[in-house]
């Protein structure tokens, strides 16, 4: 399989993934030129659409891209309304292109976002990013803390095939946090010369993700000193939630 990211608006990515007949799904096509751009300019057949969440900036090329072709499109119940004719939850299973994605429930960003995981790939839509965590618009942190344990279950090589392009600022973050880290400090120059190209800094793996998101580290006792020095929040959910509310003032 061939994975490729579409970059979409200011800072979105729009993922195909084609197989060597020719033959492609899109996940999440927020508009719906660039898309219809990249498969003309491959030459590439659309045989499904798979949606994460009912925003805007995923959903919002649905309709143009169903007036060029009839093919099934794969959703939350939120997305029932923007285009979904497949609704889809935890534990369903959608067969395409020879691949079989399990869909997993992963709340917080909004209440019905899902992801599609087929090893390696896991589209997590704006659930967990790069060294980052999605907003908190619909959810509660104790969701999202949740639905980041689900992923972080998945093997290490898992392709984390985020939706934003969020990574410099989310390192720039985590260094205020653990500013000694070296790990995060020597990602964040990797980064940096990567994005001066003009280059995606994702997918990221998951095994990567370990080690410089903050909110896959809640359980870290550095992590949990540096944000709780008193040792009053007992559960980890409680630290991610601190986290999550940190960034939102950074």
């Amino acid at each position: 399989m061939n994975l490729i990211s579409i970059p979409a608006f200011a800072d979105n990515y729009i993922w195909l993934l084609h197989n060597d007949q020719q033959e492609c799904i899109i996940v999440d096509p927020g508009e719906s030129a660039p898309v219809l751009a990249e498969l003309a300019a491959r030459r590439l057949t659309l045989k499904a659409i798979l949606l994460t969440h009912h925003h805007h900036d995923h959903v919002g090329g649905v309709a143009e891209l169903l007036r060029h072709f009839d093919v099934p499109v794969y959703g939350p119940q939120e997305t029932a309304a923007k285009g979904a004719g497949h609704v889809v939850g935890e534990g369903d299973r959608v067969n395409v292109l020879d691949m079989t994605f399990s869909v997993l429930a992963l709340p917080g960003h909004t209440l019905g976002h899902i992801g599609f995981y087929s090893a390696p790939y896991l589209f997590c839509g704006d659930t967990v990013f790069s060294a980052g965590c999605g907003r908190l618009f619909e959810g509660t942190p104790k969701q999202m803390y949740k639905s980041f344990q689900k992923v972080k279950q998945l093997p290490p090589e898992t392709l984390i095939c985020a939706a934003h392009e969020y990574t410099l600022a989310n390192l720039a973050f985590a260094r205020s946090i653990l500013p000694e880290d070296s790990t995060i400090a020597a990602y964040e120059c990797e980064i940096k010369q990567l994005r001066a190209k003009n280059q995606a800094s994702l997918p990221t793996k998951l095994r990567l993700e370990g080690k410089i998101n903050l909110f896959l580290r809640c359980h870290d006792v550095d992590l949990q000193r540096k944000l709780d020095p008193l040792h009053t929040l007992h559960e980890e959910w409680r630290i991610f939630a601190l986290l999550r509310e940190k960034k939102d003032h950074f």
